[in-house]
């Protein structure tokens, strides 16, 4: 499982093999019940035939019952092992499945974290998810259900065939020669279904991918009367996937078919050509009524495999195509490793100097949204950070985070390069609290220390009694111990003081506010502002806002614009300069 897989251009079977390669001595053991369980199968004939040849040779002379009873008892024998073989193989295999499919969702888990949010921009959440539940879950059931199979299919197969010709060659080279056509059509099939199945699992990701959009904002669906033109993507996706789910199905679905046509077709010729051999006077050809019925098992023993082996190689197909699926999103790029990295800034040591040295930045390569951006931060200060849409407010949020590496320039902290420390060491040193309320399914005691789960009950308290919710939380069913869930009826407001809570609790030494009070009404938003104050006292802050009457009393604002600082002062300094920031502040009251 550590070895490298995307630096390898192994096909994803190859992949995967090489992934279970910690499991091969169960595989092995499994293979080889597997083979003892078709090879008891395969011996089950030679007996009938024996107890057929036993029966007609006693029906005039009499029925030797003890013979046909010990030859009846080994048969018993032979098969309950095989069964029992059997069960054993299969239960190894669902083990081993299962921890394959716990390794593979480990490994993705562990890789989102890795991923920078660029490959997030550019990727629906749905299809992420799709890889992590259908794509694994795909997986499993062609490994669980479709080794075991082709493995019994393969040892009953070339078993039928060497019964066959030591029982009857004469009758083998009839029933074999009937059923080559049988593999020219399975072999068409297979080459022909495999990139079915690939578009198969990619459209089923972009569906998900539609769906989880769709879910998540049903409410502006609704409010612009845009559910047409939803449930038309919606529909275009879904064809799209049925097209290739039903070619891919119907190649599969043609095996049982054409295999039962080919399976009754060596019947047949069987029949017919035992029936002129055991008539025949020829001792040299003459076989007995025994070999006919076991050669008509031999021929089910010899076809059905083809089918079952068939159908084994459509799951692998399926995996292969899931596979592609999930070795593709392990391989992408991550985040730069910082193991090497030994500075280190404790947050109880950190002043709160801040710079922006010459910083250059865009998502998209020769589209930046900022260029040479500098300005300072001292300890303590209110930095609000405003300007149009675009300007470029959060980027800097981006970048200050390490989300996003710069391009050019550098950000420093108490005068060390961002850099040079590892990025969990750079999160350590901000508590933040975004325009989207975050809450997740749990008590509102757990999601107060989400980022402190050693904070006692009463530094909770007091975390809450700051931002100002102590009393609302006092006034739910349970307290701080009520169950938040999606049916929780909490306002954006609430919601909203809950996070503030949850960043003054964490007690870092810096600060970032991200447009903290855009989803709340007025009245709601001076309960935020007194929270914010609170939350920002002794902080190195950092404030993004729209409504610019929330950053009056900050200490600088920096005013972007045109990927720059195109003025920086205080509210009054800049409301007196009558220059881009008056006229950004003035139009929002002459609107």
């Amino acid at each position: 499982m550590k070895e490298d897989l995307s630096k390898t251009k192994k096909p994803s079977l190859k992949k995967l093999l090489v992934y279970m390669r910690p499991f091969l001595p169960a595989l092995i053991a499994s293979v080889v019940l597997a083979v003892y369980s078709a090879s008891v199968t395969i011996a089950g004939p030679k007996r009938i035939e024996a107890i057929t040849n036993t029966i007609m040779a006693g029906v005039v002379s009499g029925i030797d019952i003890s013979r046909i009873t010990q030859i009846a008892m080994i048969l018993g024998a032979l098969f309950i092992s095989g069964s029992l073989c059997s069960y054993i193989c299969h239960f190894i295999l669902a083990t081993v499945t299962q921890r394959v499919c716990y390794g593979l969702r480990a490994d993705i888990s562990s890789k989102i974290n890795k991923l920078p949010l660029k490959y997030f921009d550019k990727e629906s959440h749905g299809n992420v998810l799709s890889r992590v539940t259908n794509d694994i879950d795909n997986i499993g059931q062609a490994l669980n259900q479709g080794v075991g199979m082709m493995v019994i299919s393969f040892t009953l197969f070339v078993g039928a065939i060497i019964m066959m010709l030591i029982t009857s060659p004469l009758l083998a080279v009839i029933a074999i020669s009937t059923s080559l056509f049988g593999f020219a059509v399975m072999f068409l099939i297979i080459t022909k279904s495999q990139k079915y199945f690939r578009a198969q699992q990619s459209a089923l990701g972009e569906v998900n991918g539609h769906v989880e959009e769709i879910y998540s904002g049903s409410s502006t669906i609704k409010i612009y009367g845009a559910q047409d033109k939803a449930r038309e993507k919606f529909t275009l996706a879904n064809k799209k996937l049925w097209k290739s789910g039903w070619k891919a199905q119907f190649f599969s679905g043609m095996m049982m078919p054409v295999m039962g046509f080919i399976g009754n077709l060596g019947y047949v010729a069987v029949c017919v050509a035992g029936a002129i051999l055991a008539s025949s006077s020829n001792p040299a050809i003459k076989i007995e009524f025994g070999t006919i019925v076991a050669f008509l098992l031999y021929i089910r023993f010899f076809t059905q495999p083809l089918t079952q082996f068939a159908q084994g190689a459509q799951m692998l197909q399926s995996a292969s195509a899931s596979s592609e699926r999930v070795f593709g999103f392990l391989k992408e790029e991550e985040m730069e490793s910082e193991t090497h990295k030994t500075e280190t800034l404790a947050p109880e040591s950190v002043k709160g100097f801040v710079e922006f040295s010459n910083v250059s930045f865009g998502y998209v390569e020769n589209k930046p949204v900022i260029e040479n951006l500098s300005f300072k931060a001292t300890p303590g200060q209110k930095i609000a950070i405003v300007g149009q849409t675009g300007a470029g407010k959060t980027t800097i949020v981006n970048l200050l985070m390490r989300f996003y590496e710069v391009l050019s320039g550098e950000i420093l902290i108490d005068g060390l390069p961002i850099s040079s420390l590892k990025r969990e060491t750079v999160h350590s040193l901000f508590c933040m609290v975004l325009q989207d309320s975050w809450l997740f399914e749990g008590t509102v005691k757990e999601n107060v220390a989400y980022a402190n789960k050693e904070a006692t009950d009463e530094e909770i308290k007091n975390a809450c009694k700051t931002a100002g919710v102590h009393r609302f939380i006092k006034t739910l069913s349970g307290g701080y111990n009520t169950m938040l869930t999606e049916n929780t009826a909490l306002s954006a407001g609430q919601k909203q003081l809950l996070t503030i809570a949850r960043a003054i609790l964490t007690d870092a030494p810096m600060l970032i506010l991200d447009e903290a009070t855009s989803s709340v009404d007025t009245r709601t938003e001076i309960l935020v502002q007194t929270a914010m104050d609170k939350l920002t006292a002794g902080r190195t802050s950092f404030i993004i806002a729209h409504r610019l009457s929330t950053i009056k009393n900050a200490d600088i604002i920096l005013v972007l614009h045109n990927g720059g600082v195109a003025e920086s002062g205080s509210h009054q300094e800049l409301i007196k300069k009558n220059g881009f920031y008056s006229e950004l502040y003035n139009s929002q009251f002459n609107i």
